[in-house]
């Protein structure tokens, strides 16, 4: 398959890939087509999508099996007035009917919105009339249908609302029903250009409303290096990706690049967290390959690892968040399996990774993926030394890289901000360090200042998570008559926290903006102190004692 898509398709040293990693463009791309009904043809008997959730269902379906239901469900699209062009949100969670819709809309040129379950009333409201959204398809949950009926009074573009089941409101199409009696579905004559847009994806920035992020049909194609090379999948290769299929993370390690490999993608269907569960979903079914972020793996490495039988487990990647050299370490000694790191944003596919032919840095990043340019750079433009700090931008040259977004939909002001003098910058920090590998540091304006030093959050989280009763810790500043601003941990909302927590594999933005609401000026408070270690427990479920108990001993 990757060979009709790159000119050179080995590679046994990071210079080979430097030099020789080379794409095959084709004329008005499309993956669904290209790829998907591709594999349909040479391989219709491979498992794709392997199925199954918390309650025990379970679901295989082939390459084969997938043409025909993503012709089917386009068809049904096309029956609801979907077409080239329209915009739709899926809120679907972790449901098979993600990658069905997903499938469908590409090969109608329509243009997806993934959104997280989580949305209120005022989220879908906002993203409606930025997007014009004309329709949504949702899972037939309560409270995500209550939110979307609630929102349609101020939502004039939406014309289409779909429930997958098992509630169905009025006012709402049947997906599970309607869809068994659709006409054949015939490909219309053209479905997109290579610069028309795919899907697009709202992030949430440190400040102001969330940001669309435009992204075009090469998109899809730039996602092989991330599941060929860097998750290093193959024929045979059975994916797990934890991400809910609201964020970025999703396409990163659920959808394009593993499939390009021809590998299954495995997907677990839960409503709660349980690095047990997941731990055992992994064992029952064969799981070869796993990517998380760090903060899974810090729950894993907590697990009695001789309960879980992971022996094909065969190769280990994580991103969306800077992981802990000692995270690392432990899972080596657990598992015997190195954790290839990556970094990219929601604007990019993977854009630095430690790839096999390189021996990780617990902690590092890795090196540049060679279908971006990348540096690091001062603020007036000019390139850092090894071992200096500075921005990770991209540089664009005379044609946009391969994976690289369009813009931010609809605002050519904040596209401009990031996207001048020849880069595209990520608002991002990291070093180099000798070797070439890219150590992170945090984001630019995400940086505290106390007696005249300049403090990166990351680096003290780094610290305290090498504490072996840490689990999990989050930094932010609180004002300081003398040092200006000092670091404090305080109580925020159980719920708020969680919910943050879940939506953290793809962006820790969240979780630092909700503990800057909860600063307090009382900065040598040993009970504000004390209180904050029991409610960090408190959060992740650990109440068998309090911080009181233990000084009574």
């Amino acid at each position: 398959m990757i060979e009709r898509f790159l000119k050179q398709t080995k590679f046994v040293s990071e210079e080979d890939f430097a030099q020789h990693l080379e794409f095959i463009v084709p004329e008005d791309f499309n993956f669904a087509y290209d790829v998907m009904d591709e594999w349909a043809r040479i391989k219709p008997d491979a498992v794709a999508l392997l199925w199954t959730n918390d309650k025990g269902e379970e679901k295989a379906y082939t390459f084969r099996d997938l043409r025909e239901l993503s012709n089917r469900a386009a068809s049904y699209f096309q029956s609801l007035g979907i077409g080239h062009g329209d915009v739709v949100m899926l809120i679907l969670k972790r449901h098979f009917q993600w990658w069905l819709a997903m499938l469908a809309l590409s090969k109608l040129g329509a243009i997806a919105v993934p959104a997280t379950h989580m949305l209120t009333r005022k989220d879908i409201v906002y993203r409606n009339n930025r997007a014009s959204v004309k329709a949504i398809i949702a899972c037939g949950e309560e409270y995500v249908l209550e939110q979307i009926k609630e929102a349609m009074p101020d939502s004039p573009s939406v014309r289409v609302l779909v429930s997958i089941g098992p509630s169905v409101p009025e006012g709402f199409h049947n997906w599970m029903k309607e869809w068994t009696d659709v006409p054949e579905f015939q490909r219309p004559n053209h479905v997109n250009s290579n610069e028309d847009t795919l899907l697009m994806y709202f992030t949430s920035g440190t400040s102001g409303e969330p940001k669309m992020v435009a992204h075009d049909h090469l998109y899809a194609l730039g996602h092989l290096t991330t599941g060929v090379y860097w998750h290093n999948l193959h024929e045979g290769s059975i994916h797990l990706t934890v991400a809910d299929t609201g964020w970025g993370k999703a396409v990163w390690g659920k959808l394009y690049g593993q499939w390009f490999a021809g590998a299954t993608v495995f997907v677990y269907d839960h409503e709660k967290f349980s690095a047990a569960a997941i731990m055992q979903q992994m064992a029952k079914y064969h799981v070869t390959s796993f990517c998380a972020p760090p903060t899974i793996y810090r729950f894993m490495i907590r697990e009695d690892f001789s309960k879980y039988d992971l022996s094909s487990l065969e190769y280990c990647t994580t991103a969306g968040e800077a992981m802990n050299p000692s995270v690392a370490e432990r899972f080596h000694e657990l598992t015997g399996l190195q954790i290839y790191e990556g970094f990219g944003q929601t604007e990019t596919t993977m854009s630095l990774g430690t790839f096999p032919w390189v021996k990780p840095k617990p902690g590092s990043m890795g090196k540049p993926n060679p279908q971006y340019d990348v540096h690091i750079l001062r603020p007036d433009m000019s390139e850092c030394e090894d071992g200096e700090k500075g921005e990770i931008c991209i540089r664009i040259g005379d044609n946009k890289p391969m994976g690289l977004f369009k813009y931010y939909y609809r605002d050519p002001k904040l596209t401009r901000e990031v996207w001048h003098d020849g880069y595209y910058h990520t608002g991002d920090t990291a070093w180099r360090d000798e070797d070439g590998f890219y150590w992170y540091v945090g984001r630019v304006d995400d940086v505290i200042k106390s007696s005249g030093y300049r403090i990166g959050p990351f680096e003290i989280e780094s610290v305290i998570m090498e504490l072996p009763y840490v689990l999990e810790c989050g930094v932010s500043a609180a004002p300081d008559e003398v040092r200006g601003q000092v670091v404090d941990w305080s109580k925020v909302d159980k719920e708020d926290y969680l919910l943050a927590m879940e939506r953290s594999p793809i962006k820790d933005v969240e979780i630092k903006v909700l503990l800057k609401t909860a600063l307090t000026d009382e900065v040598n408070s040993r009970e504000v102190y004390m209180k904050g270690i029991d409610h960090s427990y408190y959060y992740e479920g650990y109440t068998t004692f309090k911080t009181e108990d233990l000084s009574k001993k």
